[in-house]
């Protein structure tokens, strides 16, 4: 495996992040171009690896700096994936957001294994209203 760079809020095109989370095999709109583009505006946070000049994982997230922060995307290429590059995507958000914010996220069903094992605690006291597409 090569280098992999991180880098925080870096600049992001809506065809970079169509290809990652393809590639990722994360349920997105990874066709619909213009949502990508306004889910890449509307990101307070957004942490990016890069193999040279191709992203290879992202992590964006919604949060007020100060309580909390809904991981909204953890994705990493296939290609890519158990080298530990979610797990230092996410240590990167934690790292910005700080210690006083609970750092929070729903799980992919494939992925319920996978969150305990970078630290995250499962929870059972929540609810959602889902979105209509």
């Amino acid at each position: 495996m090569t280098n992999i760079e991180f880098k925080v809020d870096a600049k992001l095109t809506p065809e970079e992040l169509s290809v990652v989370f393809k590639g990722s095999g994360l349920k997105r709109p990874y066709e619909d171009l213009g949502r990508l583009e306004r889910m890449i505006e509307n990101a307070d946070l957004i942490i990016t690896a890069w193999d040279l000049d191709k992203l290879v994982g992202v992590a964006r997230a919604i949060t007020d700096f100060s309580y909390c922060c809904y991981l909204s995307d953890l994705a990493v290429d296939k290609e890519y994936q158990n080298h530990g590059i979610g797990r230092e995507l996410v240590r990167l958000v934690q790292e910005q957001i700080g210690e006083e914010v609970t750092l929070l996220l729903l799980a992919s069903p494939t992925a319920m294994d996978y969150y305990p094992h970078i630290g995250f605690d499962k929870v059972t006291n929540g609810y959602i209203i889902p979105r209509k597409g």
